[in-house]
């Protein structure tokens, strides 16, 4: 049987994610084939809270399509595109079973990325990178200009945030050994940051559509869209940072300029102008904006600042993902647990009690998890659904 790997957020789950889906199926053919996704729990990449709450959108997943849904867990969620994309393989990788990761690409060429992640991995490459950084480019703009460089014309490919995802995949299976193959898949749809066309529209813009209490529908899949309505009646939907807002100032104004220096992970005194900003700042965005220079982009800043609320430093990430944590599946993928089970390089967690039976490492972060996910429920619209210990309590999704 073949089996693809997503690594995904889903935040939400829409039209878009399930065509991704249904374009593996096709391309499998009458093969038999399986999809796992490793998907961010309750904060995502961006540096943000997520729409709804991980089990809800790990159950809109298997209902679009998915088989098998396993949590990647906050330090990876939550780091660089180079952070998550090394979370998600180790993930995949450990299951023992994904054969293919499959990613939507602006390029849809996956010999590119492979070799634009080569370039970024070649030992002259951080020199090259220091010298255009030397020159005021953005952290973007300098990493394009060392590898065109090295590759020519295919450093195009470091432009498109989901070409720069792609490479960061490659990057991670070539450096963990992994013999998953990448498979690029051309987006059809909107822009990263696109409004919406032909019925689909891009996961920014159904959030923004969502916080605004507007009617998304149209780009949700039948089940994501009754999953997000039954959050929402239950008082656990839309989730934003500004719910939180007051306790997330209350926590940075509470820190030392050491303390902040904890979670600059390039040491490039961002803290800083982090511990200055926090001082004054009535809202998030004022502080973001007090820290913003040229050089950093706002999702490298909003990250760094969930990091310090989270209390998530370089220290919580071990080298590898070290377990498998199951938010969601339906029959075929608890078909596949069996299998991961007996191969894969990783416990698999179904319920609290695995966690006894955890290395002190792998207990450490799945309590870290566990509390940013008290945090997070803190955020929810209506203070009655905020109950703690749902790390604890709740099990997977089965569909």
């Amino acid at each position: 049987m073949r089996v693809f790997g997503i690594i995904c957020e889903y935040n939400p789950f829409h039209r878009g994610h399930k065509w991704q889906i249904d374009e593996l199926r096709r391309l499998a053919g009458e093969e038999e084939c399986a999809v796992v996704c490793a998907m961010s729990g309750d904060f995502v990449q961006r540096g943000d809270f997520a729409i709804e709450r991980a089990h809800a959108r790990a159950e809109a997943a298997v209902r679009g399509g998915a088989d098998l849904v396993l949590e990647l867990p906050l330090p990876w969620a939550i780091s660089s595109a180079e952070g998550f994309a090394r979370g998600g393989v180790s993930i995949l990788a450990a299951t023992g079973v994904v054969d293919t990761l499959a990613f939507g690409s602006e390029c849809g060429n996956a010999a590119k990325l492979q070799r634009a992640a080569k370039a970024l991995l070649r030992a002259d490459f951080p020199d090259a990178l220091r010298e255009e950084l030397a020159k005021g480019l953005s952290f973007a703009a300098a990493r394009e200009s060392a590898a065109r460089a090295l590759i020519g014309e295919d450093a195009a490919v470091l432009r498109e945030p989901n070409d720069i995802l792609g490479v960061e995949y490659c990057k991670a299976l070539l450096q963990s050994g992994s013999t998953i193959a990448p498979l690029a898949i051309l987006r059809k749809v909107v822009g990263h940051n696109g409004g919406a066309a032909k019925g689909f529209a891009s996961a920014s813009h159904i959030r923004e559509l969502l916080t605004n209490g507007e009617d998304a529908s149209a780009y949700l899949t039948a089940e994501s869209a009754a999953i997000y309505a039954r959050e929402c009646a239950a008082g656990r939907a839309p989730v934003t940072m500004q719910n939180a807002e007051r306790a997330v100032l209350s926590r940075l104004r509470a820190m030392c300029e050491e303390d902040f220096a904890r979670y600059d992970s390039g040491n490039e005194g961002l803290y800083r102008r982090f511990y200055d900003a926090a001082r004054t700042a009535a809202s998030v965005d004022e502080l973001l904006s007090a820290v913003k220079t040229k050089r950093y982009a706002y999702a490298r800043l909003r990250r760094m600042l969930l990091a310090a609320y989270l209390d998530v430093t370089a220290a919580d990430v071990p080298p590898e993902v070290p377990y498998l944590r199951v938010l969601a599946c339906n029959e075929r993928g608890r078909k596949l647990l069996k299998t991961i089970k007996k191969t894969g390089s990783a416990p698999v967690l179904t319920k609290s009690a695995d966690v006894r039976a955890l290395s002190e490492e792998a207990q450490k972060l799945f309590a870290l998890t566990a509390c940013a996910a008290d945090q997070y429920v803190l955020a929810y619209p209506e203070l009655r659904a905020a109950r703690g210990s749902s790390a604890w309590t709740e099990g997977p999704v089965i569909v």
